[in-house]
């Protein structure tokens, strides 16, 4: 499917039951497979980036039962069995920098690789450490991207591992990951840590297969060489960036909207979406595992806020502002230019086809939106999923919206646009 057109959806009403957490989902079978013992993962997101990860373990000798999705068993090897392996790992960035960390650890000869997206998004920052530590590592293409070749090192930590933290968590998160295979250390991190709550998934995570970091702070972590230990069984909770979504149409479009799969106890920190939708004039309602919105009526009120700690969801809040009655500053979202596509720019590029006025600066977009949308607008989604996903939601607007590349949501929600036309009334 080349496109999809979305005819106008005039009010948003129902309950979603959301897929599993992409971000929970890649750390789950990547701890898994380095831990003794077998782990029954339940709720597994059944999705492009998480078939990703599985091809890669599964390639590296792990054995992984997937007859059934939604309860599969993966049987860990303690480490990476496999000594000598060629791996494409398509554009999943939590597939590529964890297993970049952990088989620079393993002593072994791997080459990795992924579309050309995927050699445009730096990895200088998560290669540096690990050689600082002995890992040999080989840029294969540009200097400081992949494709990556990995060598046998000499592993030896003495000291601190410095980090950055202000490009990209998934740095600091491989790191902390790997380290528990040879014989732990200190992470320091070097500047302000971005998107913190998607370290501290990776922490709890950690945790529930039997590794304890203490962190300091977020300045520096200090990470034992415990080995990994099966809990035998892990539940992957609802995908709280895919709520968004479902969310965000429940202020601008009536509802309620109700979504399953995460809430009050959520470990995600995208579900700090909902206090957003709060400012904006919503009315927000938790339960243990959902979350349900209701529009107060007329248009939202605009925002000026710092979405560092929500990247993905702070997309949709830009969406959203298409709906307030005033300008909105999307604020600390630096890191958009890492992403799938160098969302900054794409973002203002298609919101101003919508017909709003957008100042886009190096970590920052200023949104006023437009008296109505323009309508029939053809959406352009740079292979990226989140982008398809939010600007669906203008269709909310009264107008039809096509969607180009759909097919794109495939990396995270295969059936969104079916779970979006639920909710259509």
């Amino acid at each position: 499917m080349k496109s999809l057109r979305l005819g106008p959806i005039r009010r948003a009403a129902g309950t979603v039951r959301l897929p599993g957490s992409k971000s929970i989902s890649n750390r789950v079978l990547l701890l898994a497979a380095l831990s003794t013992g077998e782990t029954r993962v339940k709720g597994l997101l059944d999705a492009d980036d998480t078939r990703v990860m599985l091809d890669a373990l599964q390639k590296l000798d792990i054995a992984i039962d997937t007859r059934n999705f939604a309860d599969i068993a993966v049987t860990g090897a303690k480490g990476i069995p496999s000594r000598k392996k060629t791996l494409f790992l398509g554009n999943a960035g939590t597939a590529f920098r964890p297993l970049t960390a952990v088989l620079a650890l393993s002593g072994g000869e791997y080459r990795l690789s992924g579309v050309p997206r995927m050699h445009q998004r730096p990895i200088h920052d998560l290669v540096e450490p690990l050689r600082a530590i002995g890992a040999s590592i080989d840029y294969v293409g540009k200097e400081g991207f992949p494709p990556l070749a990995i060598h046998p090192g000499s592993i030896r930590v003495d000291g601190h591992i410095k980090v950055r933290g202000n490009v990209s968590s998934q740095y600091l998160s491989s790191l902390l990951i790997a380290l528990p295979l040879v014989s732990g250390g200190t992470i320091e991190v070097e500047g302000d840590l971005i998107s913190k709550t998607y370290v501290a998934i990776t922490l709890n995570m950690m945790r529930k297969f039997g590794v304890e970091v203490r962190d300091n702070g977020s300045r520096s972590f200090d990470v034992p060489g415990f080995a990994y230990l099966a809990p035998k069984e892990i539940h992957v909770e609802g995908d709280a960036s895919s709520a968004s979504y479902f969310l965000a149409a429940g202020a601008i479009a009536g509802g309620p909207v109700r979504v399953i799969g995460v809430g009050r106890d959520s470990i995600q920190g995208d579900v700090r979406f909902a206090e957003v939708l709060e400012k904006m004039g919503a009315r927000v309602e938790y339960g243990p595992d959902w979350i349900e919105v209701t529009g107060a009526g007329g248009m939202l009120k605009p925002i000026d806020m710092d979405l560092n700690h929500i990247p993905d969801a702070a997309m949709t809040a830009a969406v959203a502002a298409l709906f307030a009655n005033g300008p909105s500053v999307i604020r600390n979202i630096g890191s958009w230019q890492v992403k799938e596509t160098d969302r900054i720019t794409a973002m203002a590029t298609e919101l101003r086809k919508l017909g709003a006025s957008v100042v886009e600066g190096p970590d920052f977009l200023k949104i006023t939106p437009p008296a109505k949308l323009n309508p029939d607008v053809a959406i352009d989604t740079y292979d990226d999923h989140r982008i398809a996903m939010c600007f669906s939601l203008a269709a909310l607007g009264g107008v039809p919206v096509t969607i180009n590349d759909p097919e794109c949501v495939a990396k995270t929600f295969p059936a969104y646009f079916t779970e979006l036309a639920s909710i259509a009334r």
